[in-house]
Parts: structure tokens; sequence; C-alpha cells
């Protein structure tokens, strides 16, 4: 699945490059204002912080809310206590795209996440052009030549990579590379199957001064606390907060584990 994810990403970013060259994107990031520094905006605190998703549909759920207009659900996210928004912008699988982080951007002040399967520098600098702050790396998805290649590129441009892992041997490569931002997913990317104590498993192996976040298998505030428990310092929700009704309610509730 992440391989063919991976793929349909790097198809699509090849047929926007026929219209806006690699020259023409670049300049369009480097105009950008500079970046919302996102290790700011989550460094721990007494309070779990949360990355709010707007995410339409999945791979394994398939269709999970139309949002028609994903500015105004960010802005909801802001309004109940959001510390980051989360984009899908992957088209085929989550139904996002590029529009909707350029309208989620101008919606909110607070740092932007572009989530989708970013393999080559033309997405990075997508990325940047149309407002993110920070960049997806998904470790899994990239040879170390590659992810280092990546995360130098998100640095340069003055934007923050959340480098998600899997793994014991994913969270070294991760670190190796001096991640300051890593995720743990409990979603196994390539059977889609969840385990929400891996990242329990794997929480003391990240070192203090590195942000832990905890990604998937969050459907209510108790999930919210186990990672809490666990050691996450942030937790990234999506789902939970499109299909619950409320998501300014739904985010309070989960802030006030």
């Amino acid at each position: 699945m992440l391989t063919d994810l991976t793929a349909g990403a790097l198809q699509d970013a090849a047929d926007r490059r026929t219209h806006l060259s690699l020259v023409q994107v670049e300049a369009a990031a480097l105009a950008r204002p500079p970046a919302i520094d996102a290790l700011v905006a989550l460094a721990p605190t007494e309070r779990v912080k949360i990355i709010a998703e707007v995410k339409r549909s999945s791979p394994s759920r398939g269709q999970l809310a139309k949002i028609a207009d994903p500015a105004a659900l960010a802005a909801s996210y802001q309004t109940g206590g959001a510390s980051a928004i989360s984009v899908l912008t992957e088209g085929r699988k989550f139904g996002g795209s590029l529009a909707d982080l350029e309208a989620v951007r101008a919606a909110v002040s607070l740092p932007v996440l572009r989530k989708d399967f970013i393999a080559e520098p033309y997405q990075v600098f997508e990325a940047r052009a149309a407002g993110a702050d920070i960049v997806l790396l998904i470790v899994a998805a990239l040879d170390q030549t590659t992810l280092v290649r990546l995360h130098d590129l998100v640095t340069q441009l003055g934007m923050t990579a959340l480098v998600e892992t899997h793994s014991a041997e994913e969270l070294t490569r991760a670190l190796d590379i001096g991640a300051a931002l890593v995720g743990v997913n409990a979603r196994n990317l390539s059977t889609f199957e969840l385990d929400q104590n891996l990242f329990g498993s794997l929480a003391d192996r990240i070192p203090s001064g590195v942000i832990r976040v905890a990604e998937s298998a969050v459907k209510s505030a108790a999930d919210v606390a186990h990672y809490r428990k666990a050691g996450a310092d942030v937790v990234l929700v999506g789902e939970a907060l499109v299909t619950n009704g409320d998501p300014i309610l739904t985010l309070e509730e989960f802030l006030a584990v």
C-alpha cells in the first residue's frame, strides 16, 4: 500500500510539473513569507498538544467527511485549541489537494503540515509555495540518502520535518539525521493494521529535546490519555475530528486529559 501511495503521489507531482516547472515552484516557495516555527508551537508543556487534521477519506475507511470548506474546519480547530493543522494533500485515496492547504494557510495562524507521500524535492518546494510550515517525511517510504536530502531541503527552506516512523529501526534512522520532530504511527502503512501500543514501546528511545508525536488510532479522549501516559508530547488526530460532529468540543475534550 505504501509503495503504491508513494508512486501515485510522484506521478501526480510529475503531472503538475508539466504546468509548473521546478524553477517556477522553487521561485514561488522562496517568495513566501518565512515559515512559522513548528518546534516552538509544538514544544512540550504540562498539557498534551494536538495536531488536528483535515481529512476527507482514507484507504482503510473510505470517505469520512465531505469537508466542502477546509478553511472553516481548520479555523474551528484553531478555536478548539489545536497547536497545528495537518492537511492531507494526496488526492487519489485521501481526497485532498494543495488547494486545501493554501485555503487552510490563509485561514489560520497556526503551523500547517503538508501530509502527503513526499519523495522528491519538487514536492517539498510545492509545500512551501502553498504555505506549509511542516512537511511529513515517512521513513518507510524513503532510502536513507533520499531521507537526508529531503530533510536538509525542508530545513533549508525554514520549515520543520515531521519524520514518521513505525519501528525501532526506522526510529534510529530518523534520529541519525537529526530529526527534531519525530512521529510514531500506530498504523502500519503496508498492511494498514493498527497497534496503539507501538508508540509506548518506542517512546523511551526518543531522546530529550526531540518532540514526540503519537499518530493514528485516536477515537476518544481515553486514547489521547493513553498516548500522553506513554510519553507523547503531541498527538495527531484526524478521523475523530471529522466524524464526531463537533470538532471544537472534541478537541476541548481531548486537550483536557
